[in-house]
């Protein structure tokens, strides 16, 4: 034994631990080599080290040379089962309990360090508000049901479920107090005049008391269930964007923590690859159509998020797909990115989660676009295009550069009248030549139902022609 040091504190000793563990050199142990290793000792000598990440990280700030192999390991293994032979006044049993508590209090604290980084409380986070939406339109439907029976008029106007109970509240759950009620707080002026006029001419039944004072009480359950779930979407919101802020930023919130329950951890999505995050939450779907060889789902949960919603029914798969490998870059990121050293306390910009958000935006309107300026009516780019071997980049090119036209997300002129895509005019007059050759069968099955072929009917048709001219001849020389 050259040189031993014990730690003043627990805290010392846990500091000290966790420092080790990440293959770190803490000051203390700094201020240990440096004075246990003199200067002549660094050149000539090498030092065994049990880690080598540590071993690493000495080597580099101190610049002893050291050794960490499977030699080292055995050396060390001795050294720990003679432990208490080479420190005098350790016995045993003292040696042991200090090791448990130990690693106990690294348990603790490496828990307490990482708890912005604990995926399990979004799980259940989520879970919960999915129960709670539930509980709640189950709350609200027994509500209007009850207070149905009193005023059915009321639940066709209202159709707000937290609207609904204040409302029920406001009134004491009696229809004759509606009229003197005034619900300013609660609903519009034109809602709150109808409900007041149909409460006159209501022709819901009287109930008891007792009844009154189930819904009261219902009423206030149900206002408190959503006080709450306001409170847990919050904190749901603030935990995501503390865990995953880049898959956040892309995805929303919500989606991206039903894409993390739905995987079981933060870490099991990073391994997931694009195709899996894709259709993810659509197992059932996937293995029906495998089993009946049949057209494999395009999307999963992701389908909720914002930027599949934005696309028109036939851009939704691919922008689906797009989505799901930008969101499986941005979960790695969040999930194997550790917080910096000199700040960690430090506010995560989502900088990817942005980039890739404004990127699938920009995407979007360009496949927009396209689909308005698919069609290419000169001939000559398409065999200029056919001769020259044009990559993938001049395709595009050659396309015209649409950018996002609000027009072509609205149906409605100016007018009032329904905007005409050259499209539809296409397919109206593919439906006038249908009709066209439609009324032509008819003639001619009419022709042949009275037993004339359409040769005898044109036969007919020139000799009444021919008729009619020798009358008019006829008349001529008459006159």
């Amino acid at each position: 034994m050259k040189a031993f040091r014990k730690f003043k504190s627990t805290a010392d000793a846990v500091s000290a631990c966790s420092a080790v563990v990440e293959g770190k050199i803490n000051s203390d142990l700094k201020k240990f080599l440096k004075k246990a290793i003199d200067e002549k000792e660094r050149l000539s000598e090498t030092l065994a080290v049990a880690d080598s990440k540590l071993g690493a990280s000495i080597a580099k700030k101190l610049g002893i040379s050291v050794v960490s192999d499977s030699s080292v390991n055995e050396l060390m293994r001795g050294i720990r089962s003679q432990l208490t032979s080479l420190i005098t006044g350790l016995p045993e049993s003292q040696l042991a309990a200090m090791s448990l508590g130990l690693a106990h209090s690294l348990s603790r604290y490496k828990l307490k360090f990482s708890a912005d980084k604990v995926d399990t409380m979004i799980i259940q986070a989520i879970a919960l508000l999915d129960d709670l939406d539930k509980e709640l339109n189950t709350y609200a439907m027994r509500v209007k049901e009850w207070f149905g029976w009193h005023f059915p008029e009321m639940g066709k106007v209202v159709a707000d479920n937290l609207m609904y109970a204040r409302c029920v509240l406001k009134m004491d759950a009696r229809r004759e107090k509606c009229s003197e009620t005034t619900f300013d707080d609660i609903l519009p002026e034109e809602m709150e005049k109808q409900v007041k006029d149909l409460a006159e001419i209501s022709m819901g039944t009287e109930i008891s008391e007792e009844d009154m004072l189930s819904i009261r009480h219902l009423c206030h359950q149900i206002i408190s269930l959503f006080e709450y779930r306001a409170q847990l979407y919050e904190y749901l919101k603030n935990r995501m964007m503390a865990i995953a802020p880049n898959l956040t930023t892309l995805v929303g919130d919500l989606v991206g923590a039903r894409l993390i329950s739905h995987a079981g951890s933060l870490l099991n999505l990073a391994k997931h690859p694009a195709s899996t995050v894709q259709i993810l939450g659509a197992e059932k779907a996937l293995f029906r159509a495998l089993k009946a060889k049949k057209d494999t789902p395009k999307y999963g949960l992701i389908y909720h998020a914002s930027l599949v919603g934005q696309a028109g029914q036939k851009l939704k798969g691919k922008m689906a797909r797009m989505v799901a490998a930008k969101a499986a870059l941005a979960t790695r990121v969040d999930a194997l990115t550790e917080p910096s050293e000199e700040n960690p306390s430090a506010e995560i910009v989502p900088e990817l989660g942005l980039e890739q958000r404004a990127k699938l935006e920009s995407q979007l309107r360009r496949l927009e676009g396209r689909a308005v300026h698919a069609v290419v009516k000169d001939k000559s780019n398409t065999q200029q295009f056919k001769k020259s071997s044009a990559s993938p980049v001049n395709l595009v090119s050659m396309v015209p550069a649409a950018g996002y036209n609000a027009q072509t997300d609205n149906t409605i002129t100016s007018n009032g009248d329904a905007a005409e895509s050259p499209s539809a005019e296409k397919t109206k007059e593919k439906k006038k030549k249908s009709k066209e050759e439609k009324a032509e069968k008819k003639k001619k099955r009419k022709l042949e139902d009275d037993g004339a072929t359409v040769s005898e009917a044109v036969v007919e048709d020139g000799e009444k022609k021919k008729h009619k001219k020798k009358k008019h001849k006829a008349t001529e020389e008459s006159s």
